[in-house]
């Protein structure tokens, strides 16, 4: 795969457009790319989630968390600046195959750095048993996108207040809340964000693209499906998306 840069890398960008670029990278080109980012807080949750019963609402207003619903399945999570976002997008047909290899990559990658680092279940990684990374994919077809957190040094006390998962959910894999199972790579030791960043393109990537400005401006064209309001609400695709709307949400 090929390490993505983007024109202006210092341009605050919001949170969305990282999703409509793996979506634009995926329906317009066959090679593979990878790319890490950043965003201000937010919480995002899976297509087939209900927002109400996993975000705590009242709490992102009051504290300008955005709420973003993704196009893959998967859980809800929660970013910030100390968190870093990881994203593939990837051919390949055996999609258990391409998901698994994304993740065993990435575990031994952060064992590289000294972490004792798993795959758990079907889309985790922890370390000494606490989930530091959570994984979730889509296919457009005969493209595949995997994107996964990775916590650095987040706010885990307002992930804790952010997200609400029912209890049955959190019951079902034996803890009493989400700050009980997750922990930051920080917790276990040096964490510098640049270090990982570094170990990560080195393992993913054998070499380096950047999009034009002409790429930016039709990503940007797309980022308005994830602001509508009837996919955020009710995860239903805006008529005007562009593409196939039967995607196969892996996980």
């Amino acid at each position: 795969m090929k390490h993505l840069l983007f024109p202006c890398p210092d341009v605050p960008r919001p949170l969305p457009f990282y999703l409509a670029a793996e979506e634009y990278l995926a329906r317009n080109f066959h090679d593979g790319f990878f790319f890490i980012w950043q965003t201000d807080p937010a919480v995002i949750f899976g297509r087939n989630q209900h927002m109400e019963t996993e975000v705590n609402l009242p709490f992102c207003r009051q504290e300008g968390i955005g709420v973003f619903r993704r196009k893959s399945g998967g859980g809800c999570v929660y970013a910030d600046r100390g968190n870093l976002m990881v994203s593939a997008v990837t051919g390949g047909n055996d999609r258990m195959f391409v998901f698994s290899s994304f993740i065993s990559l990435l575990a031994l990658s952060l064992r590289k750095l000294g972490f004792d680092a798993w795959p758990s279940g079907r889309n985790d990684i922890t370390v000494s048993g606490r989930k530091v990374s959570g994984s979730a994919f889509y296919s457009t077809g005969s493209r595949n996108i995997i994107h996964a957190t990775l916590l650095c040094d987040s706010d885990l006390d307002r992930m804790q207040m952010a997200i609400t998962p029912p209890e049955s959910k959190l019951r079902a894999k034996g803890i009493a809340s989400v700050r009980q199972r997750v922990a930051n790579l920080s917790d276990f030791g040096r964490a510098d964000q640049d270090t990982v960043r570094a170990e990560l393109v080195g393992s993913f990537c054998d070499g380096e693209t950047e999009l034009s400005p002409e790429d930016v401006r039709r990503i940007e064209n797309i980022v308005a499906s994830y602001l509508d309001a009837d996919f955020i609400e009710r995860g239903k695709i805006p008529h005007n998306h562009h593409g196939n709307t039967e995607e196969n949400l892996f996980v």
